[in-house]
């Protein structure tokens, strides 16, 4: 790969371009005074290193980055409750300016690790200067709870190289476990949270006005 910094470019582009859409979908329930399924968004290019680490890992040539690795370009989508997760799913699938090409549940189907998420890989349409070009972008939702998890973990996997001592692993399965717990008891509550946050909003309005 002769120049990374034009390589990359329209995936940054991307993820700057559908950060500020999905954004937008959390300002649009707050306008209309309505729970958002969407706690925040955040979005990432994945580092020169790690894509050369995966490449290497999944037998990937580089001439083939393009169409066989789906998440140089990656967002994040965090939701306050489990069930959100599906709402903002069923928001992806009716948007027009990008196709899903592939979605995996690891919530119903989480991972032996433990990990939780829904993955949503996508083709987003690129304007350059050269004309359209379509990418593919991988889209997490999941839980703060969820993203804690992963984090940790993740940060882990590097250490370890994913060969975790038998200890870890079992202490990672039973945060996994912890975490999701958490969510669901979250959601027994869910009215009251939800409740009190409009009570939150409406005095933080009234303090600005």
């Amino acid at each position: 790969m002769k120049n990374w910094e034009q390589f990359l470019a329209p995936y940054k582009q991307a993820v700057d371009e559908l950060k500020v859409k999905l954004k937008g979908m959390r300002s649009q329930f707050n306008q209309e005074d309505e729970h958002s399924p969407i706690e925040f968004v955040t979005g990432r290019v994945k580092p020169i290193a790690s894509i050369l680490d995966k490449a290497n890992v999944k037998g990937i040539p580089l001439d083939k980055l393009e169409t066989e690795m789906q998440d140089i370009a990656g967002l994040r989508m965090m939701c306050p409750f489990v069930d959100d997760i599906i709402r903002v799913v069923e928001l992806l699938r009716k948007r027009n300016d990008f196709e899903i090409v592939e979605e995996r549940d690891y919530i119903l189907h989480k991972k032996k690790s433990g990990y939780r998420s829904y993955h949503v890989v996508i083709t987003y349409p690129v304007q350059t200067i050269k004309g359209e070009k379509r990418i593919l972008m991988e889209i997490q939702i999941r839980t703060l709870a969820m993203n804690f998890w992963a984090t940790i973990e993740h940060s882990l996997n590097y250490k370890y190289k994913g060969q975790f001592p038998k200890d870890i692993q079992m202490r990672l399965q039973s945060a996994a476990e912890a975490a999701f717990r958490l969510d669901e008891e979250m959601s027994t509550i869910r009215g009251e949270i939800q409740e009190a946050q409009a009570i939150f909003n409406r005095k933080k309005e009234t303090k600005n006005n």
